[in-house]
C-alpha cells in the first residue's frame, strides 16, 4: 500500500512539473548572430526571440524636416553604445511624422557597433522583467523597442514597464534601453473629469490630483522626450521633393507647379500633412510617370 502511494505522488510530482514548464516557460533564446533585430512574441505556451530576416533599410540621411528630433535620438544611441549613459526616450506626437522609422534608422547607423533591436507588442509587456533578465548577461547593446505604446486604465503590462523604467529590486543591466512611440504624451487616457482632482493652496498654487499624478508617473520615468509635429505646408512639400529624387532623379525637369499640387491635393485628401503621405505620394507620382 505505501509503495502504490509512494507510486501516485510521484506521478503527480511529474505532472505538476510537467504542468509548471508549459505554464511558465523559459524564453526561447535565438541565435543571436541570425540578425540584429528580432521580433518577441508569444505562440500558445511558447515564447521566443524570432530574428527579422529582411530589415528594412532606413538611413538617418532621408529624415529631413526632424533635424532636431533627429539630433538628439542619435546622440542617445551613441551614448548608449558608446558604454556612456543614456536615457530610455519615448518619442511622442503627430502621426506619419517619423517617430517609428528614426528608431529603425539608428539601429542600422549603429548595428555595426554592437547595437541590436528587440521589438515587442504592447500586449508582451507583461514579460518585460524576462525579457530583460534573459539579455542582462549579452555583450551587445539592446533597444528594447514597442510602437504605439498607450495604456487604457488596468491594462497588462503598465506595471512591468514602470518598474523596469524606474528600477526594481534588481538593477536593470546597462546594456538595455527602451525606446517608445505614442500619439499619448502621458501614455494614457486624458479624461475630462480628471481635472476635478486638481486643488489650489493657501497661496493660490495649483497642483495635480493623485489621478493626473499617476498618468504623469509612467511618461516621467523616460528620461528623453522628443516630440513631433505636424509639417507645415513647405515642409511638406520640402520632404514630397526629397522622395521623388530619390524615387525619379530626373524629377528636378518636371514642373514644380504640377507636383505641388499634386502633393497638395494628395495630403488634402488624406488630412494629414507628414513623411509618411509624402512618400506615399512619391512613390504613386514616380510610378505613373514610368507608365
Amino acid at each position: 500500500m505505501n509503495s502504490e502511494l509512494f507510486e501516485l505522488v510521484k506521478k503527480a510530482d511529474q505532472l505538476l512539473s510537467r504542468l509548471d514548464n508549459w505554464l511558465s516557460p523559459t524564453i526561447q533564446a535565438p541565435d543571436w548572430s541570425a540578425s540584429v533585430a528580432f521580433r518577441y512574441r508569444r505562440f500558445g505556451h511558447r515564447r521566443a526571440f524570432w530574428p527579422v530576416r529582411h530589415l528594412a533599410s532606413v538611413h538617418l540621411s532621408a529624415f529631413i524636416e526632424i533635424e532636431s528630433q533627429k539630433k538628439r535620438l542619435v546622440a542617445n544611441t551613441a551614448h548608449f553604445v558608446s558604454g556612456k549613459p543614456a536615457n530610455h526616450a519615448l518619442l511622442t506626437g503627430a502621426r506619419g511624422t517619423g517617430k517609428s522609422s528614426l528608431i529603425k534608422a539608428c539601429l542600422h547607423e549603429f548595428s555595426a557597433q554592437g547595437l541590436r533591436l528587440i521589438e515587442l507588442d504592447k500586449t508582451d509587456l507583461i514579460d518585460l522583467p524576462d525579457i530583460v533578465e534573459q539579455v542582462a548577461e549579452r555583450p551587445e547593446r539592446f533597444i528594447i523597442y514597442c510602437d504605439d505604446l498607450s495604456y487604457e486604465n488596468g491594462e497588462l503590462g503598465y506595471k512591468e514597464l514602470k518598474s523596469v523604467l524606474d528600477g526594481s529590486v534588481s538593477q536593470a543591466s546597462d546594456n538595455i534601453l527602451i525606446y517608445a512611440t505614442s500619439n499619448r504624451r502621458h501614455l494614457l487616457p486624458e479624461r475630462l473629469h480628471d481635472n476635478l482632482s486638481y486643488h489650489t493652496t493657501d497661496e493660490g498654487d495649483i497642483h495635480p490630483g493623485e489621478v493626473i499624478e499617476e498618468k504623469m508617473s509612467l511618461s516621467e520615468r523616460f528620461g528623453l522626450w522628443i516630440s513631433f509635429y505636424p509639417f507645415s505646408q513647405d515642409e511638406y512639400l520640402s520632404v514630397v521633393r526629397q522622395w521623388l529624387r530619390y524615387f525619379h532623379p530626373g524629377s528636378e525637369d518636371i514642373d514644380p507647379s504640377l507636383v505641388h499640387q499634386e502633393a497638395l491635393v494628395w495630403a488634402l485628401e488624406r488630412g494629414s500633412r507628414s513623411g509618411r503621405v509624402a512618400f506615399q505620394f512619391a512613390k504613386d507620382f514616380t510610378a505613373r510617370q514610368a507608365s
